[in-house]
This record gives C-alpha cells, sequence and structure tokens, in this order.
C-alpha cells in the first residue's frame, strides 16, 4: 500500500521536476559563465539574482564589496545602479498622468518654462513633449555635466541653478521624435517635473511613492547614511590590467532621478516582483496600475543604432523609460545602468513570469557605441540570461 502511495507521487511529481531541469541546468551554466568572466576579468564583486512568479529562486555573491579590507559581498551589500533610476522616474510621470497632472503629450515647458531657452535649430522647443523626453527621442545630447576632471570638480552638478545656466548653449540636435539618442539631461528635466508638480524634492517623492510602498526600506538616493555605511559597495575601474578605485559614495546632485539609487539585492528584488506583476500582491497596483506598466513596455521607436543603451543590439527599442527586444520570440524588458565604475542590469521576461538582476562593482572598460560593447565581460554574462527566460519558454 505504501510502496503505491509512493509510486503514485512519485509519477505525479515527476512531470513538474522535468520542466524544471532545463531550468535548473541553465542556472548551473549561467553560474559557471558568471564566476568565470568575474575571475578572469579582475572583478572585485558582484551578484546575481533570479526573480520568478514573485520569488526570488538564485541569489548568488561573488567576491568583495571591498577589495582592500576585504569585505565579502554578501545579501546587504548595497550597489549602485545608475540609470536603472530612470525607470522609476519613468514610473513616477505616469503615476502623476494617472492622477490627471499631466498628459505624456504636454510639452515639457508647460512645466519647465526655462527650456524655451535652449537653441532648437528644427523649430521651437514648445514641441518637445513629455514622451519623448521618456522614449530619449527628444533630440538632447547623451552627457550632463562636461567637468569631472579635477579633483575640486563635483562629480555631478549639485545644483538645478547650473543646469539652467547651461540651456542658452544647448542645442536640440535633431527634429524631436524623429529618432532615438540617449539622453541624461532629458531625464534630469523629468526630475524638475516631478518636483514642481509634486512639490517635493526627487528623493522624498520616488521613496513615498515606490520605495516605502514596495517595501525597500534599504533604498535611497546619494550620500549613504551612516548605518548603513558599512553595507556600500565600493567601486572600480580595469585600467591597464589594474584594478583601481572610483571615488568612493558619489553624490549625483541634481541628476538623481537620472541615476541617483542606491539599493541592496533583496530590495531590488521586490521592485522587480512588481514590475513583473506578483498576484498575492494586488496592493502593488497602488504604485502604479498594471495597464500603465504595459503602457511603458509598447514600443515608441528604434532604439537599433545605439550600442551603449538597451539590449546593445540592432533590434532594440525604446518604450517609455525601458528598453524592449525580442531573442528567439522571447520579449524582453530592461534597462542597463554604468557609473562610476559600477554596471547594473535589469532583465525581465514578462510572458514566463521571471526577471534578473545582474550588478558588477568593477567597470572593465569603457561602453562604446559599437556592436562590440556586447563582448565585454559584463556584457557577456548579463546577455546570457537570456537563456534562463529560453528555459522557462521551452517548457510551456
Amino acid at each position: 500500500m505504501r510502496a503505491a502511495a509512493a509510486l503514485l507521487l512519485a509519477l505525479i511529481a515527476t512531470p513538474a521536476a522535468a520542466q524544471d531541469r532545463g531550468f535548473d541546468k541553465a542556472v548551473t551554466a549561467f553560474r559557471a559563465l558568471h564566476r568565470a568572466e568575474v575571475t578572469k576579468a579582475g572583478i572585485a564583486g558582484s551578484s546575481f539574482y533570479v526573480i520568478r512568479d514573485g520569488r526570488t529562486v538564485v541569489a548568488d555573491h561573488l567576491g568583495e564589496q571591498d577589495a582592500d579590507a576585504h569585505v565579502p559581498v554578501d545579501a546587504q551589500t548595497i550597489y549602485h545602479w545608475a540609470s536603472i533610476t530612470k525607470t522609476m522616474t519613468g514610473i513616477a510621470i505616469l503615476q502623476l498622468r494617472d492622477r490627471g497632472l499631466l498628459k505624456l503629450d504636454d510639452p515639457i515647458i508647460r512645466y519647465v518654462p526655462e527650456l524655451a531657452r535652449v537653441h532648437d535649430p528644427f523649430g521651437n522647443a514648445s514641441e518637445i513633449t513629455i514622451g519623448q523626453l521618456m522614449s530619449h527621442s527628444a533630440g538632447f545630447r547623451n552627457g550632463t555635466w562636461p567637468w569631472r576632471n579635477k579633483p575640486w570638480q563635483p562629480f555631478e552638478p549639485p545644483a538645478w541653478e547650473q543646469l539652467k545656466a547651461m540651456l542658452p548653449y544647448t542645442e536640440v540636435l535633431f527634429k524631436p521624435g524623429s529618432r532615438f539618442s540617449y539622453s541624461n539631461p532629458g531625464i534630469v528635466y523629468l526630475g524638475q517635473v516631478i518636483e514642481r508638480l509634486s512639490g517635493e524634492d526627487f528623493e522624498v517623492y520616488i521613496d513615498k511613492n515606490i520605495l516605502r510602498p514596495l517595501g525597500m526600506h534599504a533604498s535611497y538616493f546619494d550620500r549613504t547614511p551612516p548605518f548603513l555605511l558599512p553595507h556600500r559597495s565600493h567601486s572600480y575601474y580595469i585600467e591597464n590590467g589594474k584594478r583601481v578605485a572610483a571615488p568612493f559614495d558619489a553624490d549625483t546632485g541634481v541628476t538623481v532621478s537620472n541615476g541617483g539609487l542606491n539599493a541592496p539585492l533583496p530590495d531590488m528584488a521586490k521592485y522587480v516582483a512588481f514590475l513583473l506583476g506578483d498576484p498575492k500582491r494586488p496592493d502593488y497596483d497602488l504604485v502604479l496600475k498594471r495597464a500603465s506598466l504595459d503602457e511603458m513596455w509598447q514600443p515608441r521607436i528604434s532604439a537599433g543604432e545605439d550600442f551603449t543603451q538597451g539590449r546593445m543590439a540592432s533590434t532594440t527599442w525604446s518604450g517609455l523609460s525601458f528598453f524592449l527586444d525580442k531573442t528567439d520570440g522571447i520579449r524582453i524588458v530592461g534597462h542597463n545602468g554604468d557609473q562610476n565604475g559600477f554596471r547594473a542590469y535589469l532583465s525581465l521576461c514578462p510572458d514566463q513570469h521571471l526577471g534578473t538582476l545582474l550588478t558588477f562593482n568593477t567597470e572593465t572598460r569603457g561602453v562604446e557605441n559599437a556592436p562590440g560593447n556586447r563582448d565585454m565581460p559584463e556584457s557577456r554574462v548579463a546577455l546570457a540570461t537570456d537563456g534562463l527566460c529560453k528555459a522557462v519558454a521551452a517548457k510551456k
């Protein structure tokens, strides 16, 4: 009797086990690649999480958060997420839209009238919309701050007044809406919209409307609170074959909406679970309703000529604050970040209910706008996360 019951249980369990065997094999292959690339490239520390059906099913931490003091990376290690911050800026804009405070087709100068002073040889700055800024098609340059080669110069401009003074010398580089060109200043302008409509600093608004509702209590912007400093990762560059330290705990100043987020992996896993949609957490709609997130993931403009962002492929599209692509028919949504020696990747496979988080505290070489950008250690590891999505898709 017991033997028959055991056999029945085995027969019931076997299909599920077989279905996950491919995923487990893909995880094993990814881990081997991740460890090999980190070791070979001299990367000090790296972390990798897989979030599936709302749960963290893989949590890997490699190396050290402080290579001099030999402090190991662990679940409390706080990384800098750089431009992944832009996804939260975009969500904040959609929150304000859903509350009836703005429209995506509104001209940006309605909320940031100082932008009327930019030089636009293609028309009038009043034609530049909030939606174009979110999809990086407004025509603004990439870099925010050209001065960072002297020790007395700030890491990023600390005050809006400094960027405001540069606006008469800022040129729109192409007809707004006609093509893609990644722009950090464009996201700073969106940060101004959030502050002016909410009446709160960007950091305060995001904390109240995204971080706290999602339970991301160890996440913050810019300078690290003293009680979290022991967990703050240092960052590094590989220069001439040697690892050198980047500035510790850098402040992104007025560009915070562009790239100021710091967080440990467990907090970011909560963010990924929200983005994917966790049916056990309907209160996530308090942050942003599903329909608005889906709207952000609709293709707006081709980003395939820019190999510095997104999937770094000719097939990449820009949505609203997210990059979109397909690999072997699998839909990929995400964003990457690169600043001050940190590299970070957020990648979602919404149809497979799977997301990954990958971070490095060492940059092996500078990002280039060329297909070869895919062939650096960090990129090779990031693109290999596609194999996990394929393994889940294959079992359906």
